[in-house]
């Protein structure tokens, strides 16, 4: 069984669909975390990520967190889901080089934009120029990012986008692959989830 220590609209939201996306079983464990963007909340002592942040989950004895982590542990632990090429496979290594991409490209763009610090820096906005144009032109004339599969890329990737699409300019391509995958049977089990979890924490607090 898999533990999930979540906290509703974070980070760990997007492994809530992940999880969906597989299949498998596993338990939500609601936490609290301080957020840096609002100011509120604390950490949680029953969290146990090294940090006290979302994601974290707990699988065979084993902690694991970070979105990229998690994500990459847990498509290859699940190779019956199809959403992780295997090792060996032509597709896995522009998999993993999307996994990096996203970690090390496209959450910095995301984030300058969002923290006003894109505006006074010439190489942010070069580099923030870059990621939207990689996008576009991928996904120009492809439904995902590995072509026409579904992958735990497009699971970070697309849930990063609809939390931070003002982040980046206006675009009908990246507004369809949004819409795609938040349109995906397993995304819409996660968001009524996600808002269950929050209602939960939030009884919580008020008992």
């Amino acid at each position: 069984m898999i533990t999930l220590y979540h906290a509703p609209q974070s980070r760990s939201s997007r492994i809530v669909w992940l999880l969906e996306e597989l299949g498998v079983d596993y338990t939500i464990q609601p936490v609290s975390i301080f957020r840096p963007m609002t100011g509120q909340g604390d950490p949680d002592p029953a969290n146990p990520h090294p940090d006290q942040r979302v994601p974290a989950i707990e699988h065979d004895d084993a902690l694991i967190t970070e979105s990229v982590g998690i994500a990459l542990y847990l498509g290859d632990t699940f190779p019956q889901a199809g959403l992780a090429p295997a090792i060996g496979s032509a597709w896995r290594g522009p998999y993993c080089s999307w996994l990096g991409w996203y970690a090390c490209e496209m959450e910095q763009a995301m984030f300058a934009a969002m923290s006003g610090a894109l505006a006074a820096s010439p190489l942010k906005q070069r580099d923030h120029a870059a990621v939207m144009q990689r996008l576009e032109t991928r996904l120009e004339h492809h439904d995902y990012l590995l072509g026409d599969h579904f992958s735990v890329a497009d699971v970070l990737v697309a849930s990063a986008l609809n939390f931070g699409r003002k982040a980046f300019p206006e675009s009908a391509v990246i507004d369809a692959y949004v819409e795609r995958c938040k349109n995906r049977p397993a995304a819409k089990r996660a968001l009524a989830l996600d808002d269950a979890s929050g209602l939960q924490q939030a009884a919580a607090l008020v008992d």
